[in-house]
């Protein structure tokens, strides 16, 4: 299959890595001086997320190009990773439409603009072909893809797009109505809300907050999910107990969740704590997030390893 990658950030380098390591030919097109550097740069951190491959392998089904209407010719898939601003991917995908197929997949990896935004400008017959496949990152190793159709994107692309992915070794889920910021990202919001409220309270600092939610819910909820959780919570009356003796209480515990305010005061508390706790700059990144995808590829063969015993 040929693939464009339009916008060479983090997700587009790891999207870029990822296709290619299932044999298909990869055009990355951006606008950034350094676009080959940036490649080059990226792969071998990327490679070693990504078990069977070298940075030189997948190097070879990699080109590069700054001229968009050669990076989508003749594709099969564009997956778009340009910024968050809502005029932009309409023009972006305005002259995407210009120069790739007809029948080309048309996907944002957009973490909060919906489809039906995006097309809205643009003629039905590109509209239908344009969907959200939003990432977890890195998108090379989390497994889950969200596919997100708009309300003029046609039945056979969402079909299509599940099936592609799925190929690409990814965990689509349907979404069955758009919003912004889509399923996953609202759940990791309101975590985040949450875990940035108890530290500010002085609960816990970040790190051990960090280290509070990987020893508990962390491990759970890749195991099961909330609700599968709470359902096994219940013993054998399940939900319904569960429902029925904690019910009442949860929806008078969600009251008093936190609602902090990211003040000057706070951004310096929560940014010196994670700082204190896993470092800064360029050589810090590369050691924490080797070791992070070290660890989330264990996860990821040991879940797969218990599935099919």
């Amino acid at each position: 299959m040929r693939i464009a990658v339009v916008g060479a950030g983090t997700i587009g380098l790891a999207w870029a890595a990822l296709f290619a390591a299932y044999g298909n030919d990869v055009t990355v097109t951006d606008p950034r001086d350094d676009l080959d550097a940036a490649v080059d740069e990226a792969l071998p951190m990327l490679a070693a997320g990504l078990p069977g491959n070298d940075a030189a392998d997948l190097r070879s089904r990699i080109r590069t190009t700054h001229d968009l209407a050669e990076a989508v010719a003749g594709v099969q898939l564009v997956q778009e990773n340009g910024p968050e601003k809502l005029e932009f991917k309409r023009q972006l995908f305005a002259d995407i439409a210009r120069h790739a197929p007809d029948d080309a997949l048309l996907a944002t990896s957009s973490s909060g603009i919906v489809a039906t935004l995006i097309a809205e400008p643009l003629p039905d017959l590109v509209a239908a072909r344009l969907l959200v496949a939003h990432p977890f990152n890195p998108p090379h190793i989390v497994p889950l893809v969200e596919i997100v159709p708009g309300e003029r994107t046609a039945e056979t692309t969402v079909e299509a797009a599940m099936a592609l992915y799925a190929a690409l070794g990814k965990t689509p889920v349907r979404l069955h109505k758009e919003l912004p910021g889509f399923a996953a990202n609202r759940l990791q919001s309101a975590v985040l809300q949450e875990a940035i409220h108890l530290v500010l309270s002085g609960v816990v600092d970040a790190g051990e907050l960090d280290t509070l939610m990987k020893a508990s819910l962390g491990g759970r909820y890749a195991v099961v999910g909330p609700f599968e959780s709470f359902h096994l919570g219940g013993g054998p009356g399940g939900v319904r107990h569960m429902m029925e003796h904690l019910g009442p209480g949860l929806a008078e515990g969600w009251q008093r969740l936190g609602h902090p305010e990211l003040d000057g005061d706070a951004v310096a508390t929560v940014v010196g704590q994670t700082e204190a706790a896993y470092g800064s700059g360029p050589e810090a990144y590369r050691q924490r997030a080797a070791l992070r995808d070290r660890k989330q590829l264990a996860l990821n063969a040991a879940l797969r390893q218990a599935d099919h015993v």
